[in-house]
Protein backbone atom coordinates (compact mmCIF):
# COMPACT_ATOMS: atom_id res chain seq x y z
CA UNK A 1 0.00 0.00 0.00
CA UNK A 2 1.21 3.28 -0.99
CA UNK A 3 1.49 5.24 2.56
CA UNK A 4 2.54 8.77 2.74
CA UNK A 5 3.90 9.43 6.42
CA UNK A 6 3.88 13.00 7.58
CA UNK A 7 6.41 14.13 10.18
CA UNK A 8 5.82 16.64 12.47
CA UNK A 9 5.71 17.72 15.93
CA UNK A 10 4.70 20.32 18.09
CA UNK A 11 8.43 21.57 19.53
CA UNK A 12 10.63 22.73 16.93
CA UNK A 13 13.29 24.79 17.80
CA UNK A 14 13.51 27.62 15.43
CA UNK A 15 9.20 28.04 15.41
CA UNK A 16 7.78 26.23 18.10
CA UNK A 17 4.52 24.93 17.33
CA UNK A 18 4.54 26.29 14.35
CA UNK A 19 2.61 22.53 12.87
CA UNK A 20 -0.60 24.28 14.94
CA UNK A 21 -0.26 27.89 13.72
CA UNK A 22 -3.18 29.10 11.76
CA UNK A 23 -2.86 29.44 8.53
CA UNK A 24 -6.56 30.78 6.92
CA UNK A 25 -8.40 29.38 9.54
CA UNK A 26 -6.95 26.26 10.43
CA UNK A 27 -3.43 24.71 11.99
CA UNK A 28 -0.72 24.37 9.79
CA UNK A 29 -0.27 20.85 9.57
CA UNK A 30 -4.43 20.43 8.68
CA UNK A 31 -3.90 21.96 5.24
CA UNK A 32 -0.35 19.62 4.82
CA UNK A 33 -2.69 16.66 5.65
CA UNK A 34 -5.24 17.61 3.43
CA UNK A 35 -2.95 18.74 0.62
CA UNK A 36 -1.08 14.84 0.83
CA UNK A 37 -5.00 13.48 0.77
CA UNK A 38 -5.98 14.60 -1.81
CA UNK A 39 -2.56 12.85 -4.16
CA UNK A 40 -4.48 10.46 -6.49
CA UNK A 41 -1.67 8.15 -6.03
CA UNK A 42 -1.41 8.07 -2.15
CA UNK A 43 -3.99 5.28 -0.45
CA UNK A 44 -3.32 5.84 2.96
CA UNK A 45 -1.97 8.77 4.87
CA UNK A 46 -0.08 8.44 8.67
CA UNK A 47 1.50 11.20 10.81
CA UNK A 48 4.22 10.43 12.81
CA UNK A 49 4.48 12.42 15.60
CA UNK A 50 6.43 11.91 19.15
CA UNK A 51 5.19 10.44 22.15
CA UNK A 52 6.15 13.56 23.95
CA UNK A 53 3.21 15.08 25.76
CA UNK A 54 2.57 18.06 24.03
CA UNK A 55 2.28 15.97 20.56
CA UNK A 56 -1.07 13.97 21.68
CA UNK A 57 -2.57 17.28 20.03
CA UNK A 58 -1.46 16.04 17.00
CA UNK A 59 -2.56 12.20 17.54
CA UNK A 60 -6.20 14.08 18.33
CA UNK A 61 -5.92 15.99 14.88
CA UNK A 62 -4.79 13.21 13.38
CA UNK A 63 -7.81 11.36 14.31
CA UNK A 64 -10.45 14.13 13.53
CA UNK A 65 -8.90 14.17 9.80
CA UNK A 66 -9.31 10.68 9.99
CA UNK A 67 -5.78 9.63 9.45
CA UNK A 68 -3.69 7.21 10.79
CA UNK A 69 -1.14 8.15 13.82
CA UNK A 70 2.06 6.44 15.47
CA UNK A 71 4.04 8.47 18.58
CA UNK A 72 7.27 7.68 18.59
CA UNK A 73 10.76 8.28 19.06
CA UNK A 74 11.84 12.32 19.18
CA UNK A 75 15.42 12.32 17.65
CA UNK A 76 15.47 9.09 16.12
CA UNK A 77 12.75 9.92 13.19
CA UNK A 78 13.83 6.73 10.92
CA UNK A 79 12.59 4.24 13.98
CA UNK A 80 9.45 6.42 13.94
CA UNK A 81 8.94 6.30 9.97
CA UNK A 82 9.79 2.58 10.33
CA UNK A 83 7.25 1.63 13.21
CA UNK A 84 4.83 3.59 11.25
CA UNK A 85 5.08 1.66 8.02
CA UNK A 86 5.17 -1.49 9.77
CA UNK A 87 1.93 -0.61 11.93
CA UNK A 88 0.24 0.47 8.81
CA UNK A 89 1.34 -2.08 6.43
CA UNK A 90 3.23 0.24 3.70
CA UNK A 91 4.72 -1.44 1.11
CA UNK A 92 5.56 2.14 -0.34
CA UNK A 93 6.42 5.05 1.98
CA UNK A 94 5.80 8.99 0.76
CA UNK A 95 7.65 10.72 3.15
CA UNK A 96 6.56 14.35 3.91
CA UNK A 97 8.01 16.62 6.69
CA UNK A 98 5.52 18.81 8.38
CA UNK A 99 7.34 22.50 7.37
CA UNK A 100 5.46 22.29 3.85
CA UNK A 101 2.47 24.05 3.81
CA UNK A 102 1.90 24.46 0.10
CA UNK A 103 2.91 20.76 -0.28
CA UNK A 104 1.58 20.32 -4.16
CA UNK A 105 -0.88 16.86 -4.55
CA UNK A 106 0.34 17.25 -8.36
CA UNK A 107 3.95 17.01 -7.55
CA UNK A 108 3.03 14.22 -4.99
CA UNK A 109 1.51 12.18 -7.80
CA UNK A 110 4.75 13.47 -10.74
CA UNK A 111 6.95 11.67 -7.82
CA UNK A 112 5.15 8.27 -7.01
CA UNK A 113 5.09 8.64 -11.07
CA UNK A 114 8.28 8.17 -11.50
CA UNK A 115 8.99 5.66 -8.84
CA UNK A 116 6.34 3.31 -10.69
CA UNK A 117 8.24 3.67 -13.99
CA UNK A 118 10.86 1.74 -12.91
CA UNK A 119 12.23 -0.26 -10.02
CA UNK A 120 13.60 2.10 -8.16
CA UNK A 121 13.88 1.58 -4.29
CA UNK A 122 14.41 5.20 -3.68
CA UNK A 123 13.09 8.39 -5.80
CA UNK A 124 12.93 12.09 -4.45
CA UNK A 125 12.67 15.59 -6.62
CA UNK A 126 15.56 17.48 -4.97
CA UNK A 127 18.89 15.67 -5.05
CA UNK A 128 18.75 17.42 -8.20
CA UNK A 129 16.55 20.39 -7.01
CA UNK A 130 14.57 22.17 -9.87
CA UNK A 131 11.10 22.32 -7.75
CA UNK A 132 10.66 25.21 -4.68
CA UNK A 133 12.08 23.79 -1.40
CA UNK A 134 8.96 23.32 0.53
CA UNK A 135 7.74 20.70 -2.14
CA UNK A 136 10.29 18.17 -1.24
CA UNK A 137 8.77 14.54 -1.54
CA UNK A 138 10.68 11.14 -1.11
CA UNK A 139 8.75 7.74 -2.29
CA UNK A 140 10.91 4.68 -1.37
CA UNK A 141 10.12 0.76 -0.86
CA UNK A 142 9.93 -0.76 2.84
CA UNK A 143 12.53 -3.08 2.30
CA UNK A 144 14.84 -0.21 1.61
CA UNK A 145 13.45 2.01 4.73
CA UNK A 146 14.35 -1.65 6.44
CA UNK A 147 17.92 -1.74 5.24
CA UNK A 148 18.30 1.78 6.74
CA UNK A 149 16.78 0.98 10.06
CA UNK A 150 19.10 -2.17 10.46
CA UNK A 151 22.03 0.19 8.95
CA UNK A 152 22.44 3.62 9.68
CA UNK A 153 24.04 4.53 12.18
CA UNK A 154 25.03 8.35 11.95
CA UNK A 155 22.95 10.63 13.81
CA UNK A 156 22.18 12.65 10.42
CA UNK A 157 20.66 9.34 9.11
CA UNK A 158 18.55 8.58 12.20
CA UNK A 159 17.20 12.41 12.61
CA UNK A 160 16.85 12.73 8.89
CA UNK A 161 15.43 9.49 7.74
CA UNK A 162 16.74 9.29 4.15
CA UNK A 163 20.29 10.24 4.32
CA UNK A 164 21.03 6.52 4.19
CA UNK A 165 19.63 5.91 1.01
CA UNK A 166 20.26 8.60 -1.15
CA UNK A 167 23.99 8.75 0.00
CA UNK A 168 24.27 4.74 -0.85
CA UNK A 169 23.09 4.26 -4.83
CA UNK A 170 24.90 1.59 -4.97
CA UNK A 171 22.79 -0.25 -2.71
CA UNK A 172 19.37 1.52 -3.60
CA UNK A 173 18.59 2.33 -7.32
CA UNK A 174 17.08 5.72 -7.60
CA UNK A 175 16.13 8.71 -9.66
CA UNK A 176 15.19 11.98 -9.07
CA UNK A 177 12.37 14.68 -10.48
CA UNK A 178 13.39 17.42 -12.37
CA UNK A 179 11.25 20.02 -14.36
CA UNK A 180 11.70 23.12 -16.33
CA UNK A 181 11.86 26.27 -15.46
CA UNK A 182 14.04 25.61 -12.48
CA UNK A 183 12.22 26.83 -9.72
CA UNK A 184 14.97 26.03 -6.76
CA UNK A 185 15.41 29.47 -5.81
CA UNK A 186 12.01 29.85 -4.66
CA UNK A 187 11.82 28.90 -0.66
CA UNK A 188 8.38 27.33 0.57
CA UNK A 189 9.16 25.80 3.55
CA UNK A 190 8.14 27.01 7.38
CA UNK A 191 11.12 27.20 9.59
CA UNK A 192 11.14 30.86 10.88
CA UNK A 193 8.67 33.28 11.46
CA UNK A 194 9.36 35.40 8.72
CA UNK A 195 9.17 32.09 6.52
CA UNK A 196 5.05 32.02 8.09
CA UNK A 197 4.60 35.63 7.47
CA UNK A 198 5.18 34.61 3.61
CA UNK A 199 3.14 31.53 3.61
CA UNK A 200 0.35 33.46 5.43
CA UNK A 201 0.70 35.87 2.92
CA UNK A 202 -0.06 33.21 -0.29
CA UNK A 203 -2.50 31.35 1.87
CA UNK A 204 -5.02 34.83 2.15
CA UNK A 205 -4.65 35.60 -1.38
CA UNK A 206 -5.12 32.04 -3.09
CA UNK A 207 -6.90 29.98 -0.37
CA UNK A 208 -10.57 31.05 -0.64
CA UNK A 209 -10.27 30.54 -4.88
CA UNK A 210 -8.97 27.38 -4.68
CA UNK A 211 -8.05 25.31 -1.26
CA UNK A 212 -5.82 23.32 -3.17
CA UNK A 213 -3.91 26.05 -5.28
CA UNK A 214 -0.61 24.02 -7.04
CA UNK A 215 2.59 25.29 -7.76
CA UNK A 216 1.56 26.90 -10.96
CA UNK A 217 -0.62 29.27 -9.06
CA UNK A 218 1.95 30.47 -6.49
CA UNK A 219 4.64 31.13 -8.94
CA UNK A 220 2.02 33.45 -10.88
CA UNK A 221 1.32 35.57 -7.67
CA UNK A 222 4.45 35.90 -6.90
CA UNK A 223 5.45 37.41 -10.03
CA UNK A 224 3.06 40.24 -8.85
CA UNK A 225 4.59 40.40 -5.48
CA UNK A 226 8.54 40.33 -5.93
CA UNK A 227 8.41 42.26 -2.82
CA UNK A 228 7.34 38.51 -0.60
CA UNK A 229 9.79 36.65 -2.84
CA UNK A 230 12.78 38.93 -0.93
CA UNK A 231 11.00 38.14 2.96
CA UNK A 232 13.01 34.87 3.43
CA UNK A 233 15.36 34.67 0.17
CA UNK A 234 18.40 35.30 3.06
CA UNK A 235 17.53 31.64 5.05
CA UNK A 236 19.74 29.13 3.98
CA UNK A 237 18.30 25.79 3.11
CA UNK A 238 18.48 22.62 5.04
CA UNK A 239 20.31 24.27 8.05
CA UNK A 240 18.80 21.27 10.69
CA UNK A 241 20.47 18.60 8.27
CA UNK A 242 23.79 20.70 8.23
CA UNK A 243 23.40 20.98 11.83
CA UNK A 244 23.25 17.24 12.38
CA UNK A 245 26.43 16.60 10.00
CA UNK A 246 28.17 18.96 12.35
CA UNK A 247 26.85 16.89 15.16
CA UNK A 248 28.42 13.82 13.00
CA UNK A 249 31.58 15.09 12.99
Amino acid sequence: MITAIIQARTGSTRLPNKVLMPLAGKPMITHIIERVKAAKKVEQVVLATTSNAADAALETLAQTLGVGCYRGSEADVLDRFYQAATMYHASVIVRITGDCPVIDPGVIDQTIGLFQSSSYAYVNNFIHRTYPDGLDTEVFTFAALETAWNEARLNSEREHVTPYLYKHPEKFSQAGLVQSPNLSHYRWTVDEAVDLEFITAIYDALYAENPLFDMQTIVAFLETRPDLIALNQHIPSNEGYEKSLREDR
